[in-house]
């Protein structure tokens, strides 16, 4: 009997673990029995799930449906999805000093695509009443009513880093939760709502006209503030043309690479041909040559940076984000996952494998006793494993990079909506 190849390892040891992760009430972070991993979170569920969705193995897709369930079981009063809940001692949490926008944005995403796959329409009329709870909701965090939801300071996956405002992330997550939303109104109601679908078409746009910001081209329709967007370009021109910008708010435009963004507006079809090019060549720059990894945030915050005073004020028990960890500058086989996917659905096969090599070697480091330890992140510049080790989306990342390479499709709702309706 042949031996199995270090892919085959690797993939086998992450459906493992992922069985592992596995409760009566849906997924956990890691069984890890450290702070609050061992508990149902969104983001990390949704992820898991999507991964599961790809295995089709029914231990795992039912461990997806019973984590919505539970979700949606513990929403907020307004229609807040739970950041995370703890099903043994019922303690729910919405977020920490502040709630969690794309716990939310997960959510409407893990049911639309958990319903794609399965057909089972039981569960979309279990769960509709949740999902137009948040449905309003993210409508109210619009606040101006001008089509991009504001994100409170430490209101998503990265919750100790400095990034707030019209976040790039949370605002791709809100356009594939639209399009989501009117899959799931086309199905319910035998027909397409004309109004939600030009919100779609026009979530896009300002998504575009916004975080891309060019000097070879004229100011753009559906620029939110002329006088904000000018002073973008002018401030750094270096990221012109160059990557898709991570945030704007009343002070200005952010310029650090966000990885998860700029990998979301290629695999939910923002960008076009030429900027995922431009970001290509960007990524290229940034991972370590012995191990392709991307980082979350890019440049390194140091001591000696502006920012790293109220980066130090930025968390919630201790202090993580030291340089080249967690998110600053960490690398993360969960968002290279991500990418192996949209290399793999742009037929980039050759630069997909390497990245998906790269998640197999990150996960098989030593964490202690540990083998195979599936690390939270690796260190930017030592290479060495850090964080909670048996991260269930670490393990989630190897298996979306396999299963895209095989032609799978991470996504089951696509673009389709996006399209202005017919006047």
């Amino acid at each position: 009997m042949p031996e199995s190849s270090p892919t085959e390892i690797g993939y086998q040891k992450a459906i493992e673990l992922l069985h592992r992760c596995c409760t009566p009430h849906g997924f956990v972070a890691s069984p890890t029995e450290h702070a609050n991993y061992l508990r149902v979170w969104a983001r990390d569920g949704t992820i898991m799930g999507l991964a599961a969705l790809m295995t089709g193995e029914h231990e795992l897709i039912h461990t997806f449906r019973q984590t919505l369930l539970t979700l949606a079981a513990s929403q907020g009063p307004h229609g807040e999805i739970p950041s995370n809940m703890d099903p043994v001692s019922q303690r729910v949490s919405y977020g920490g000093t502040t709630g969690r926008v794309d716990a939310d944005l997960w959510f409407i995403i893990g049911c639309g695509e958990y319903w794609q796959a399965t057909d089972d329409m039981n569960f979309l009329h279990q769960i509709t009443p949740a999902i137009e709870k948040v449905r309003f909701l993210l409508g109210a965090w619009e606040f101006n009513n001008r089509g991009l939801i504001y994100v409170p300071q430490a209101g998503d996956w990265a919750d100790e880093y400095l990034h707030a405002g019209y976040v790039l992330y949370d605002q791709l997550l809100y356009l594939q939760a639209q399009r989501t939303l009117c899959a799931i109104h086309a199905a319910l109601q035998d027909t397409v709502d004309h109004s939600m679908q030009g919100g779609v078409a026009r979530l896009k746009h300002l998504i575009q006209d916004n975080f891309w910001l060019s000097d070879d081209r004229p100011m753009p329709d559906d620029v939110y503030h002329e006088v904000l967007y000018e002073k973008g370009l002018n401030a750094e021109p270096a990221c012109s043309s160059t990557y898709w910008l991570p945030f704007f708010s009343p002070t200005g435009y952010g310029y650090r690479f966000d990885a998860f963004g700029n990998i979301l507006a290629s695999l939910f079809d923002v960008a076009n041909d030429d900027q995922r090019e431009r970001v290509d060549t960007y990524i290229d720059t940034l991972v370590p040559p012995g191990l392709k990894l991307l980082p979350a945030f890019f440049p390194v915050i140091e001591p000696v940076d502006e920012d790293w005073k109220d980066l130090q004020m930025t968390f919630s028990y201790t202090f993580k984000n030291k340089p080249y960890e967690y998110h600053n500058g960490g690398l993360w086989p969960m968002l290279t996952g991500f990418y192996v996917a949209d290399l793999a659905a742009r037929q980039k096969m050759k630069q997909a494998q390497e990245y998906a090599n790269a998640i197999h070697t990150a996960n098989r480091m030593c964490m202690g006793d540990i083998d195979w330890s599936f690390p939270e992140f690796i260190h930017g510049k030592t290479l060495t494993p850090g964080g909670t080790p048996n991260l269930g989306w670490s393990a989630a990342a190897a298996i979306i990079a396999e299963n895209a390479l095989k032609g799978k499709r991470l996504l089951r709702i696509d673009g389709e909506y996006d399209r202005h309706p017919p006047l």
